[in-house]
């Protein structure tokens, strides 16, 4: 449940910050353009970020194991 919810806001934030700079920062199609797509390289970014803590979180490797060579 919380994997899902908080994906859903990481996506509700991407779509507002896209909308925010097309319109606070409109200075032609070219710059849009860039603008968009640095506003949802760092949307993903930051929730691959929090995908790879969060479910590291569900099985956490507390000792390492190891053989008996090393």
């Amino acid at each position: 449940m919380g994997f899902l919810v908080t994906t859903l806001i990481f996506i509700v934030v991407g779509v507002i910050a896209c909308f925010c700079a097309g319109i606070c920062c409109n200075r032609g199609p070219s710059t849009n353009l860039l603008h968009l797509t640095l506003i949802i390289t760092a949307t993903v970014c930051c929730w691959m970020m929090w995908a790879i803590v969060y479910l590291a979180q569900l099985k956490p490797l507390i000792v390492p194991i190891l053989s008996e060579g090393e």
